[in-house]
């Protein structure tokens, strides 16, 4: 990092990478910060602290800097406080850059900057009066404590933890994996040799791929042949024994929300791929067609299949195993929701991801790499673009994605004309039940939306000749500028019967 500072070129530069403080009146604040630059969580190489100044904006609404400045003697204070926590306080110690600038306006004070270069190490800071150390990240122009993901995915980038699931599990043995499943995926992704023994393949030593780490790995003292977390969830008896979370809900409900006094609960179970493939069966009931001849457009799936599977694979293959929670996938009559435990990684933009424009990013790489093998997932990152493009082929709505710190959620809006069946299928039995008044809106709202729908208009006239107001069906002709030649002759011989009885009214 060049140590030559222009505090120009710094107000310029993104937030993220500089701190200012006109006012130095926490030294823990400024070495929590250097801590921050010093681990690098967003990868952009470090960063500054200003202490005697601060960013403004002119008449003009213009960036300046606003040079507050530090005495002598407040800056050789500053100096040796800073220098001695980074030293005695930070584990690993900091030694940061100090570079002094002169105020030109006013001699008798500088401005003081601390240059922080990013490091390989992940640095904590033990504050005055706490027991235990503290790691702290950048989050945008805030410096932040990491914890639990964030302090994981940390640990994991400074290479001091390996990702999940290549690490060790240290209560697995050989006996745990199901040799049947086992057999029957190596077969499937053409990795499976009759000349090879078990022992071949879970080894500390043999990789199925280049892309993946070995199966088993030797720790303690007597070299103890485990299974690495990624084996476990692919080929033992039952990953239950092993993780809490590592399960599926699925819910039924017949409405559009968890009000609803009915509703079918599954807990699905066994391998990571038993479950990607029960709930794609299980789902694919979802992905039924509705057939409506009056439309130009008779053949629309509720759900598109491919939209539904990448939504499952993704809810599996990317979600945070050291979660206790498991997945959830509830179906409504308006949308399916996949609920996934483990926020979205930092390095993926989320304005891009919601968009499905984002980089890839696979949370546990094995498993991805395996299920691909199986042809059950998408090449690398193409499972959020072919969701997106899934739904748009099919004329459904956009896919929703809700993300927080902890877990990802994607909804899948069912396609519209399914909804619009189901009002009509409600709407005919309040007819039934001669509840005519409650159903006016309901049709009118439909007509709006699809003016040609043959149904709706028949239902719309034999209301409105029950209740007596023909002029109704008149008006929404007028309101919807319709052309009846577009219309079927059914539809058009009903509207017939309704105006001419307008005329006989009067």
């Amino acid at each position: 990092m060049n140590n030559k500072i222009e505090l120009k070129v710094l107000a310029r530069r993104e937030s993220e990478r500089v701190e200012w403080k006109e006012n130095v009146a926490s030294i823990e604040i400024i070495v929590k910060t250097i801590v921050a630059f010093a681990n690098d969580f967003s990868n952009l190489g470090g960063g500054y602290v200003v202490c005697g100044g601060k960013e403004g904006k002119d008449d003009y609404g213009f960036q300046k800097i606003i040079y507050t400045g530090l005495t002598a003697n407040r800056l050789n204070e500053i100096t040796q406080k800073v220098l001695s926590d980074c030293r005695k306080k930070v584990d690993p110690e900091i030694i940061p850059c100090i570079e002094e600038i002169t105020i030109p306006e006013d001699p008798s004070k500088r401005i003081l900057i601390f240059i922080v270069p990013a490091t390989d190490h992940a640095h904590s800071y033990r504050a005055s009066r706490k027991d235990a150390s503290t790691y702290y990240i950048r989050s945008g122009s805030n410096t932040i404590e990491a914890r639990n993901g964030l302090l994981r995915e940390l640990l994991i980038r400074k290479r001091q933890l390996k990702p999940w699931d290549r690490r060790i599990n240290p209560e697995s043995t050989m006996n745990d994996i199901d040799l049947i499943i086992f057999r029957e995926y190596l077969q499937e992704m053409g990795l499976w040799s009759q000349n090879k023994a078990l022992e071949d393949y879970i080894s500390d030593t043999e990789k199925l791929s280049d892309f993946t780490p070995p199966l088993a790995g030797k720790i303690g003292l007597d070299k103890t042949l485990r299974l690495m977390n990624f084996t476990i969830l692919m080929f033992a008896k039952n990953p239950l024994n092993f993780f809490e979370g590592a399960y599926t809900v699925l819910s039924k409900y017949k409405g559009n929300d968890r009000s609803e006094s009915t509703a079918q609960r599954q807990m699905i179970t066994g391998t990571i791929v038993q479950q990607a493939r029960k709930l794609i069966e299980q789902l694919k009931d979802e992905s039924f067609t509705a057939f409506d001849k009056t439309t130009g457009f008779p053949n629309k799936a509720k759900f598109p299949a491919i939209a539904v599977k990448e939504a499952v694979i993704n809810a599996l293959v990317h979600k945070d195993y050291e979660s206790d929670q498991p997945v959830r996938v509830t179906v409504f009559d308006s949308r399916i929701e996949f609920y996934s435990p483990g926020g979205l990684p930092i390095q993926v933009n989320k304005q891009k991801f919601v968009k499905g424009q984002a980089t890839a990013y696979w949370r546990n790489q094995a498993l991805n790499y395996l299920f691909n093998k199986l042809q059950l997932a998408q090449a690398e990152g193409q499972g959020i673009p072919t969701i997106f493009r899934a739904m748009k082929e099919e004329g459904c709505p956009e896919p929703i994605f809700e993300i927080d710190s902890g877990s990802l959620t994607c909804i899948l809006p069912a396609h519209p004309r399914h909804q619009m069946i189901k009002e009509m299928d409600d709407i005919e039995s309040k007819i039934i039940l001669g509840d005519y008044e409650s159903v006016i809106d309901s049709l009118e709202d439909i007509l709006i939306q699809d003016n040609y729908n043959d149904k709706a208009w028949r239902l719309y006239c034999k209301v409105n000749k029950r209740l007596q107001t023909p002029e109704n069906v008149l008006l929404l002709i007028k309101h919807n500028k319709i052309d009846l030649k577009k219309m079927t002759p059914g539809a058009v011989t009903v509207i017939a019967e309704s105006l001419a009885s307008i005329s006989n009214q009067a």
